[in-house]
């Protein structure tokens, strides 16, 4: 990376749904003149110019850059232009692997919202030491996958040393209440990784896996660790259970924090996701039915044929999304449950204001940027692949609170 690189902060797939969502956040937040350099990237010219105008006065300042994600030349001379980028460009397993490369080679911090457990896995196995050794900081997950389960648990693990002086070592996050939408993007995403385990049957373990991206040679797996795949009760909240879809993106993530962390939340932790459906037999009806249409929509994406006729007349096609009326009106509440080694309880909760997985990941990614630009000190935070927790904790839970909707609290 250039020693004094032109911009802070760029932009990579801003056209995208998501893409463009970030970018008016980040140009109501700082326009072009707040202490953030920031610009837009992309493939093709005209949609960049096209967003920059719908941004309102002073927007044509952003400077706008063409670049190609399967280009490595390209995205060498994108990070020699700027201290960090952000990437909306996915399915990252198909678009994402070359800038990633670029950034551990040139020290250039990057952040995305991937939540593709098998492509993460891929990219530490590859560019970690590279990472490392240039300084790079590698931040995956800053969207509603991971943001407010990794950072959830981290707010939590605070308040337990607090409060008691001891980590919770088991911690159970059951999702309360949640409004939102898919984007084609999302499910092009779901839809290549079954592509790929089609293609490599061995990917089903890595999947499958809790402890996927939290390997570490000479480390024992701590703990065996729940996974709720079908309707079940649990007694604690006196609730049903359902299975979370993000569940097997963000406890991967939680666990990687406790390993990088050095195991700051126990070497036994324990942790799981599940959304609730209520008490009593309409609780048990509606668990039991969102773990079957969750498990017959995973069915028909294994199979080709039927991947393909939910391809074409089911699922969003990629560019399509919520509405912004309908971001408005989304939501998500989190509660989560900790009980330390010695028996001691604390319940926290995360909520946000906007659709989770557009309206709040757009906030969410933005500030995420920002803070990786402006609050990490590569003195005290090397190269490597981190989390949100352990990259950005506390400074973007700040940010969140005060630019993003969303909130931390201890009930």
């Amino acid at each position: 990376m250039a020693a004094s690189p032109q911009f802070d902060l760029i932009v990579f797939g801003a056209t995208s749904f998501v893409g463009q969502i970030l970018t008016r956040h980040l140009f109501d937040r700082h326009g072009t003149d707040e202490g953030l350099r920031w610009a837009l990237a992309g493939r093709s010219e005209p949609k960049l110019a096209q967003l920059r105008a719908t941004l309102g006065a002073g927007a044509e300042a952003l400077q706008l850059l063409v670049a190609d994600a399967r280009n490595p030349e390209a995205m060498h001379d994108l990070c020699g232009q700027t201290r960090v980028v952000v990437s909306t460009v996915g399915p990252y397993a198909l678009y994402g692997s070359e800038l990633v490369a670029a950034c551990a080679a040139t020290g250039t911090d990057y952040c995305d919202l991937t939540g593709e457990v098998q492509w993460i896995h891929r990219m530490i196995a590859q560019h970690e030491a590279t990472a490392k050794a240039s300084g790079a900081r590698i931040v995956h997950c800053c969207g509603f996958d991971s943001i407010p389960s990794d950072l959830g648990v981290h707010h939590l693990q605070s308040a337990s040393r607090e409060r008691f002086g001891a980590p919770a070592e088991r911690v159970k996050l059951r999702i309360n209440a949640l409004r939102g939408g898919a984007s084609g993007g999302t499910v092009a995403s779901l839809m290549n990784v079954m592509k790929e385990v089609a293609a490599d049957p061995d990917l089903r373990d890595v999947l499958g896996d809790p402890y996927a991206l939290a390997a570490a040679e000479g480390v024992a797996r701590p703990a065996r660790q729940p996974s709720v795949q079908l309707g079940e009760f649990d007694a604690e909240i006196k609730a049903w259970l359902a299975p979370f879809v993000m569940a097997a993106i963000n406890t991967r993530i939680v666990h990687r924090s406790n390993l990088l962390s050095g195991f700051a939340y126990g070497q036994g932790f324990v942790y799981d996701e599940a959304m609730t459906t209520g008490p009593g037999l309409k609780g048990q009806f509606k668990a039991n039915a969102v773990a079957l249409a969750l498990g017959g929509f995973v069915g028909l994406s294994a199979l080709r044929p039927s991947r393909a006729l939910l391809e074409r007349f089911v699922v969003p096609k990629p560019g399509e999304g919520p509405s912004p009326e309908a971001q408005q009106k989304g939501y998500f509440d989190f509660r989560f449950y900790g009980r330390t080694a010695g028996g001691d309880t604390v319940v926290t909760k995360v909520t946000g204001d906007r659709d989770p997985g557009y309206g709040s990941t757009g906030k969410m990614l933005g500030e995420a940027a920002v803070c990786l630009a402006h609050d990490v000190d590569s003195s005290k935070l090397g190269g490597g692949f981190w989390t949100p927790a352990t990259a950005l904790g506390d400074a973007l839970i700040e940010r969140l609170v005060a630019h993003a909707g969303l909130t931390f609290e201890v009930l």
